[in-house]
């Protein structure tokens, strides 16, 4: 039984890099490409394992290549994917990322494919590995009926649960009362927050907010910033972790931060180490170009 259950997509990151992002309507030359395993679901449990958790990942991909990948990178990565369902009906989902090679940031769309068809059954079928798991993480890339019943199960159990609001969509305010975790960025908490957040001050309003919705505790990240925690107890802002070195990429850096997160909380560390090592890991994993690719190991740290 792993201590860690991560619900979520995988999709194939077809990404660009070029010197400057393009605008609408203009074509840019790019300076690389590659093709690697992607999906927010997917990265965030390649973290949580590349850490030193036992993790399983609960997800769907289709019967072709890029399904295989993702067979084949958990796998190498230890991960339990016998809970991955293999879809005849749906390819596999993929993703088109430009990336700005000047600065790491980038640019992304994305195609679910399968991973948007797993079904609350589908879950049902490892509805004891949901209940018995230590922290159950997941994400709003898939259906939102199908997270929100499988938070339900994490809490019929002891699980500590976690939501990555991302990407950042309307949900029934029924979700909040079934998460320990909330962890949006500074964009995703504006949109559910109505409010713009550009210091400390405005993520503890904001902070404020979530838990008066019934979220156990929040976490906002805030980019050069750090990370803003909140809950009825405290609350404190965590410096980012001053990078040495040119930032590569930045695509996957916030599953970085959420695979470290339940990975901390997993090893019972208190939650201002746990904020800082889940911090150091998602700076880390920027120094690297792709998003599962880039995911750091233990050795990495030191």
């Amino acid at each position: 039984m792993s201590n860690i259950c991560v619900l979520g997509n995988f999709v194939a990151d077809n990404s660009f890099y070029t010197k400057k992002l393009p605008v609408k309507g203009q074509t840019v030359f790019g300076t690389g490409f590659q093709i690697g395993p992607g999906g927010k679901g997917s990265n965030q449990a390649i973290a949580a394992a590349r850490l030193g958790s036992e993790v399983s990942f609960l997800g769907k991909v289709g019967d072709d290549e890029f399904g295989r990948m993702a067979i084949d990178l958990y796998k190498k990565n230890n991960l339990n994917h016998k809970t991955v369902f293999i879809s005849k009906e749906h390819p596999t989902g993929v993703a088109g990322i430009m990336v700005n090679k000047t600065d790491g940031t980038n640019a992304i769309i994305v195609y679910p494919g399968a991973s948007m068809e797993i079904t609350k059954e589908e879950v049902n079928k490892f509805s004891e590995l949901i209940t018995k798991c230590k922290v159950f993480l997941t994400q709003l890339e898939i259906k939102t009926e199908v997270t929100l019943h499988a938070l339900k199960l994490a809490k019929e159990g002891n699980a500590i649960t976690i939501l990555n609001p991302a990407p950042a969509i309307k949900i029934n305010d029924e979700f909040f009362k079934y998460i320990d975790y909330f962890t949006p960025n500074e964009t995703e908490a504006e949109f559910y927050y109505g409010k713009k957040i550009e210091n400390y001050e405005e993520a503890k309003l904001a902070g404020d907010f979530f838990l008066s919705k019934g979220v156990k505790n929040s976490i906002i990240t805030l980019g050069d910033m750090g990370a803003y925690f909140s809950n009825k107890n405290k609350n404190f802002s965590i410096p980012a972790l001053n990078l040495k070195g040119k930032v590569l990429d930045t695509t996957g850096a916030g599953d970085a931060f959420s695979g470290a997160l339940a990975s901390g909380l997993e090893k019972k560390m208190e939650i201002q180490d746990c904020l800082n090592f889940a911090i150091k890991v998602s700076g880390i994993s920027t120094k690297k170009k792709g998003a599962a690719d880039a995911m750091p190991f233990l050795k990495d740290l030191s």
